[in-house]
């Protein structure tokens, strides 16, 4: 690419210089008629042969200059277009982008994985399980975990404006933020069931436990109140649950959105999925025994007051009664003095 770009430095000259040949070439050739022409006077008219351009003679000069000239022309504008896609229209350098991909890609395929992301996300100074690199590969639409392929990468670094490390870096604020966005975080978490998928084995649903990280992990940045009682409630895992839907998955969001934190706006009769059915009987459950445990606490921590008060009460008696004792009996003392 370096070489193209070099050969291309200055195309106006190298297509100036073949004009210039074809000018010197048309001066020569009518020097040579005058002469031939010259028995018949200076004013006479030139002929036929003298007034013909330079490409219609057939002395030789023409194979010389096609030969010459033919391959020049393709070869400077194939230049010029190698230079026109080293750079966008917003100054972003493509060629910057493919080398930074090319630090990272794998030595057999043409994919950044595993190995290559790990680095990847030291040099970015991010940790590979944490909320922005799920942002990142979101803009960078990649269609499997820890994988990104060159297209994804460089339509990725073009869609955040970032032809480096730096670049990257200094986009995160701007991806968060955006992610905020109602629209944007709703495209967001439909991404992220697909981006959790297995696309190789053909999975449909979402593994258990990968479910349940990637819950936690979309719901960074604003945590619904019911998360944790519902990610508790599939570890717990009462229904035998082994995956989850894109539907169920799909619905969870309308779910926190929809249900108020104490779930008494909760109705079986709408068209929620079965398993949210199992999780609001669920959790009602662990809240009213929750509720009894509480209540039985504070009933036993008041009967330990009171049985604590009557002790009190009957130790203190005695005490009283040998304090007027021994005031009596030192009256008397004092009197009998």
């Amino acid at each position: 690419m370096g070489q193209c770009v070099t050969k291309c430095k200055n195309p106006t000259s190298s297509l100036g210089s073949k004009s210039g040949d074809k000018e010197s070439g048309s001066k020569s050739h009518h020097k040579k008629n005058n002469s031939a022409c010259g028995g018949a006077g200076h004013k006479q008219e030139p002929s036929t042969p003298c007034s013909k351009a330079p490409s219609e003679l057939s002395n030789g000069t023409k194979a010389m200059e096609v030969t010459v000239e033919t391959p020049v022309i393709p070869a400077v504008m194939g230049d010029l277009r190698k230079e026109e896609r080293s750079a966008d229209g917003d100054g972003l350098s493509l060629l910057r982008i493919e080398e930074l991909f090319c630090c990272y890609k794998d030595e057999q395929e043409d994919a950044i994985l595993e190995e290559g992301m790990e680095r990847f996300c030291i040099d970015l100074c991010v940790d590979p399980a944490e909320f922005r690199v799920l942002v990142l590969a979101w803009k960078f639409q990649a269609a499997t975990m820890c994988k990104f392929t060159r297209k994804e990468f460089v339509d990725g670094c073009r869609a955040i404006q970032a032809d480096s490390l730096e670049g990257i870096c200094s986009s995160f604020p701007c991806m968060l933020l955006e992610a905020r966005g109602e629209e944007s975080f709703k495209d967001l978490y439909r991404f992220t069931f697909q981006f959790g998928l297995d696309a190789e084995e053909g999975q449909r649903s979402l593994q258990r436990d990968i479910a349940i990280a990637l819950w936690r992990l979309v719901f960074t940045q604003d945590t619904p109140t019911i998360l944790e009682r519902w990610l508790d409630f599939l570890g717990e895992n009462p229904s035998g649950v082994r995956g989850i839907s894109r539907d169920t998955w799909n619905m969870f969001l309308n779910f926190t959105q929809a249900i108020g934190p104490d779930l008494s706006n909760y109705s079986e009769d709408e068209a929620w999925p079965s398993l949210f059915d199992t999780f609001v009987e669920w959790e009602m459950e662990r809240r009213k025994k929750e509720e009894e445990e509480e209540a039985l606490r504070v009933k036993e921590a008041e009967e330990g007051g009171e049985e604590e008060g009557r002790c009190t009460e009957t130790d203190s008696s005695p005490s009283t009664d040998r304090l007027e004792t021994e005031g009596s009996r030192g009256s008397q003392t004092w009197g009998g003095h």
